[in-house]
C-alpha cells in the first residue's frame, strides 16, 4: 500500500498542507486513544491513494453515536470545539486547520458496514482506515447542489484514480441526483471516463476475430 509520507508530489515546504498533516496525526491519535472507530474521508481519502493534494478541511468519518465522544477526544488533545449549525457533523480547530467529524454525509448513513469497507493503509507513518473510494465519490456527488456546485476536485480525483473506482456502482448509487448525472457527462466528454452503455448493449457486443491472412474484414 502507498504510504503518503513519501509521496513524490508532496511539497515539504508547503506550510498549509503540513498543517493538515499535523492535524490528521493528532486527530487520529486522539480518536484511537479514545476508542472511537473512524475513517479518513473526503479529499484526503483520495490523496492517500495517489490523488491530488487538498487545501481544504480535514474530514474524519464517524458513527452518529460516537460524535460526542469523538469531539471530546479532540478537545482533550488540545483542540478547540466549534458548534456548527449543521446537524450532520461536529467540528474542532487544530490551530488554523478545521477538523470535521462527519457522522451524516449526504447519501450514506455512517454504519459499521461503511467503516468495515474502509481500507487499512499507511498514511503519514500511521496505520488508519481510509474510506472506500466509491463511498468518497458518492458522498461528494450527492453533496452537490445549486448552491454548492463545483466539479473541479471531483474531476481531478476521477482523472487520477479512475482505474481504482467501481464507476458502475457509483453511477447506480448517485443516479437520483441530476448534478451527479451531469458530472458523468462532463467526465465522459473530457474522456476521463468511458461513456456508459445500456446493460443490454454491453451484453450484446460480440467481437469478431478474422483469421490472419484471410483478407476478409467484413461479415459473410
Amino acid at each position: 500500500m502507498l504510504s503518503r509520507g513519501t509521496h513524490p508530489e508532496m511539497s515539504t515546504d508547503d506550510e498549509g498542507f503540513e498543517a493538515i498533516e499535523h492535524a490528521l496525526k493528532r486527530s487520529a491519535a486522539a480518536l484511537r486513544d479514545a476508542g472511537v472507530p473512524f475513517l479518513l474521508g473526503g479529499s484526503l481519502a483520495s490523496w492517500a491513494r495517489g490523488g491530488p493534494e487538498t487545501r481544504h478541511d480535514l474530514d474524519l468519518m464517524i458513527r452518529p453515536e460516537d460524535a460526542e465522544t469523538a469531539l471530546q477526544a479532540l478537545v482533550d488533545a488540545g483542540m478547540t470545539a466549534e458548534d456548527p449549525p449543521e446537524e450532520w457533523l461536529v467540528k474542532a480547530w487544530d490551530g488554523e486547520v478545521l477538523v470535521d467529524l462527519i457522522f451524516g454525509p449526504k447519501g450514506l448513513p455512517m454504519t459499521d458496514e461503511v467503516l468495515e469497507r474502509g481500507e487499512t493503509m499507511a498514511v503519514l507513518g500511521m496505520e488508519m482506515r481510509v474510506m472506500a473510494l466509491e463511498d468518497v465519490i458518492t458522498t461528494k456527488l450527492m453533496a452537490l447542489s445549486e448552491h454548492a456546485l463545483r466539479y473541479e476536485s471531483l474531476l481531478q480525483i476521477a482523472r487520477a484514480l479512475r482505474e481504482q473506482v467501481d464507476w458502475a456502482e457509483v453511477r447506480s448509487r448517485t443516479s437520483g441526483s441530476p448534478f451527479a448525472r451531469a458530472f458523468f457527462v462532463l467526465a465522459e466528454g473530457l474522456e476521463i471516463l468511458p461513456a456508459d452503455e445500456p446493460e443490454g448493449r454491453r451484453q450484446a457486443r460480440v467481437r469478431v476475430v478474422t483469421p490472419q491472412g484471410s483478407g476478409h474484414s467484413g461479415p459473410g
